[in-house]
């Protein structure tokens, strides 16, 4: 546990102005509110708070964050009241233990629709501040990584929980390290066999030829310095989850996959990005449909790589990401990477696109159910990248149709949609669309959405927009 001058120099080493006497106060303050409770694995109460504050520092978060994070359960769990959090930490901090008490009191209810109900107020918390996500995913992390102390029903649905919401969460704010690590724990719990059976392999594939990365990398420094290229080389083993994914996914064997092993070179500008891919792509055969370029066309979250897959050195077939140093931080830190407030602007989630397409979704489900079905298609998706006739990018779901990418530019525009041209051609409304497609949707005022867009749509987006019209309609009907 982190003693309370570690925790405070934590902060100060990124933050010098950081209010000492206010992280000095919240770390006494929750050590005695929790006093003598206990968790699950007998370790003191206040551990926790602790912990989740540790976890935030490692993405630079500001005080206000880290005293929350330190508080986070007071109001909840303690006798301590908000005005009274209020009063001695200030607005900031009390909106943000609010949000996170909220959270928590929904957590403890029973019943099918807990789970649903309990991601919309996070919805809800987040769209006001971003942090209550971030401070939420550090104690959900914190919580996954003691969750060997919990009985086994326990253990099953937060792992469930976890795979389900917040780990997609961490991937969509761009939080790489938070998600992993979460999928990891969860895996193990929820698929022990398969994750046994992986690691087994990936150990055996190690005893193989354990000195086959460090090769590698010395290898590809060789090939970066002949061209006169600066960089950093690192290689590891892909994660068991991310492996046992690949399976589901092409439903291949272990022994199919392969490219289990992922090189990242980092690089000091853009251009060295785009040289360092030639020269890899000059020496080693090249896998048909490895390559994807993140840097021109960004992830919805940020992130941005060159990702290619190659007959590397010594004939084994690896992945390539090729980053800046600069996009590195951003892919590992997310949101948190450079943080809007740093410059003073407000933190509200509304300013990121997917949040706002979430409480749409949130405006239009009938129920939590209902809502969580829909977010979830949402939030899991692996993407294809089209644009507007003007050049806009929209990313979407693999499997995507005109219906879907209409809905993605606009709600109106998906409620009054006819027919679309892609590539300049019209095509039908459920033509399944690729990457790179130029798409124009056309419209007509007095159009409606179908009843049968809702077999073929695949966004969460869409799907909540055509039920919503399919039951207004019945209701008018009758």
């Amino acid at each position: 546990m982190l003693r309370q001058y570690e925790l405070v120099d934590l902060v100060k080493s990124y933050d010098p102005y950081a209010d000492e006497d206010a992280l000095n106060r919240a770390y006494v303050f929750a050590l005695k509110k929790h006093g003598s409770q206990l968790r699950t694995s007998g370790d003191p109460y206040y551990s926790h708070p602790i912990e989740v504050a540790g976890i935030l520092t490692k993405f630079k978060l500001d005080s206000a964050s880290i005293i929350a994070a330190l508080l986070h359960d007071t109001v909840e769990d303690t006798d301590t009241t908000l005005d009274e959090i209020r009063d001695l930490f200030g607005d900031q901090v009390a909106q943000l233990v609010d949000g996170l008490t909220k959270l928590a009191m929904i957590e403890q209810k029973s019943g099918s629709s807990k789970q649903a109900e309990n991601f919309r107020k996070l919805l809800l918390a987040m769209s006001e501040d971003i942090r209550v996500l971030l401070i939420k995913l550090a104690d959900r992390l914190h919580n996954m990584r003691t969750l060997h102390f919990c009985p086994p029903e326990k253990r099953a649905r937060i792992a469930k929980e976890t795979l389900d919401i917040y780990a997609p969460l961490a991937e969509r704010i761009g939080m790489q390290e938070v998600k992993e690590e979460m999928d990891e724990i969860a895996f193990a719990e929820l698929y022990k066999d398969a994750h046994d059976s992986i690691v087994a392999r990936l150990n055996f594939l190690r005893e193989q030829g354990s000195d086959i990365v460090p090769k590698i990398i010395k290898q590809l420094e060789q090939d970066m310095a002949d061209n006169g290229v600066h960089c950093t080389i690192t290689g590891r083993e892909k994660s068991p989850y991310s492996i046992w994914r690949k399976m589901q996914l092409k439903n291949a064997s272990f022994e199919q996959l392969s490219d289990i092993m992922a090189f990242r070179i980092c690089v000091d500008t853009v251009a060295d990005c785009y040289q360092a891919l030639g020269i890899i792509h000059s020496k080693y055969h090249m896998v048909p449909r490895r390559f994807k370029d993140y840097i021109s066309t960004p992830k919805p979250n940020g992130y941005q790589s060159l990702h290619t897959g190659v007959i590397g050195p010594y004939d084994v077939r690896i992945e390539v990401q090729i980053r800046t140093y600069e996009m590195h931080e951003v892919n590992e830190k997310g949101v948190a990477a450079h943080w809007a407030y740093k410059q003073g602007q407000r933190t509200e989630g509304k300013n990121f696109r997917w949040i706002r397409e979430l409480l749409e979704i949130l405006d239009q489900a009938q129920n939590p159910d209902e809502f969580l079905e829909n977010t979830k298609l949402e939030m899991y998706n692996d993407q294809v990248f089209c644009f507007t006739p003007k050049g806009d990018l929209i990313g979407l779901p693999v499997g995507s149709t005109p219906v879907d990418f209409a809905y993605a530019v606009h709600s109106n525009v998906g409620d009054t949609c006819v027919g679309a041209k892609i590539n300049g051609e019209i095509k039908p409304l459920r033509t399944i669309l690729q990457n790179g497609d130029q798409v124009e949707v056309l419209t007509a005022k007095n159009q409606h959405p179908s009843v049968e867009w809702d077999r073929f749509v695949v966004t969460g987006k869409a799907k909540a927009a055509i039920r919503r019209y399919v039951r207004i309609n019945k209701r008018e009907q009758f």
